[in-house]
């Protein structure tokens, strides 16, 4: 689908996948999805309008470019998402964390492709029934929100796992693996675990294009995959009243360790956590602010343009297939 020179999707992510990466990604070969969020009219529709100003005229890389939502959040708020479908003509729509069959008419009506994506194996009939034409099996592994520990899935049994219910019943439903993987390698693993691509975040969180924060992106090259954790600390700090069925990995920084094990006593006071919160945000300290991203942060070493990261994926991914075909062949 979409036209795309590897199997590879941006993530949507909330004030990361702006409109210059998403229109990167989409004119270098990727299904480029702007971070649609929390349904800010304001903030989709400039960054939505911007990635088409830079795409122009290339009607190939018109046609790899969309947008995502979280789900539970349109039901407050949909006038983004029909801004989109009145408006423009999004190649696709990706849906997450929530019920997506209250919008996936509007969606499908729109000759969108719907994406949704999933946590568990009890949202696969759901997503199905929906209609949507592609499913992404996000694991625990992924940065930002996901499925709380408790409930959650390892990224490569509940892509293999999910590829097997849908080869009973959804044949014709594409799937993609999502959480860990941000390199040709991750993208290789999870085409052999019975997915037809793969939906990638942090990596391109840490790119020049991403619109997250300069210091941010600093300390991130310097972290690895053990510094991470899920929790509710930074939806608490944050005044985001997420499902209970949803957390947040994000970077165990110095606030974040400080309320580590006392989530239930945050939560109950939160008024100092959320000062100490503030003031970071205010200067952009990313010892006190929160900074999403997950277990692949540990492969992050740089920070590329996207037309560069993708390309250097493309080469790794053609090395891997080639290096199974060789080595078993």
């Amino acid at each position: 689908k979409f036209g795309l020179d590897i199997p590879l999707a941006l993530a949507p992510m909330a004030l990361a996948s702006g409109g210059a990466l998403a229109a990167a990604c989409a004119s270098s070969g990727v299904l480029g999805l702007v971070g649609g969020g929390y349904g800010n009219l304001e903030w989709t529709s400039r960054e939505y309008q911007l990635a088409m100003d830079i795409i122009g005229d290339d009607v190939a890389s018109q046609a790899r470019l969309g947008c995502g939502f979280i789900s539970w959040k349109l039901a407050e708020d949909a006038a983004a998402l029909d801004w989109l479908l009145h408006t423009q003509k999004p190649a696709a729509i990706m849906l997450s964390f929530g019920d997506p069959r209250p919008y996936s008419k509007r969606i499908l009506d729109s000759g969108a492709v719907l994406i949704c994506q999933i946590q568990t194996l009890g949202d696969l009939p759901i997503a199905v029934e929906a209609g949507a034409d592609i499913i992404v099996a996000q694991g625990t592994e992924a940065g930002g929100h996901g499925a709380t520990q408790e409930i959650g899935r390892g990224t490569f049994s509940f892509i293999a796992e999910a590829a097997d219910w849908l080869a009973i019943h959804a044949p014709n439903t594409m799937l993609l693996g999502a959480g860990g993987i941000a390199d040709g390698r991750g993208l290789a693993a999870a085409l052999m675990l019975g997915a037809d691509g793969a939906l990638m975040g942090s990596r391109f969180w840490a790119t020049a294009e991403s619109i997250a924060a300069q210091p941010a992106k600093d300390m991130v090259v310097e972290a690895n995959g053990d510094e991470t954790a899920r929790s509710g600390i930074f939806d608490i700090l944050r005044r985001k009243n997420w499902p209970d069925s949803f957390d947040f990995r994000a970077l165990r920084n110095d606030l974040h360790k400080q309320w580590e094990g006392r989530v239930d006593e945050l939560r109950a006071n939160p008024g100092t956590g959320r000062k100490d919160y503030d003031t970071g945000v205010a200067n952009a300290d990313f010892t006190k602010a929160h900074i999403g991203l997950g277990e692949s942060v540990g492969l992050i070493n740089d920070l590329p343009e996207a037309a560069q990261l993708i390309t250097g994926i493309k080469t790794e991914f053609e090395h891997a297939l080639k290096k199974i075909s060789t080595s078993f062949g």
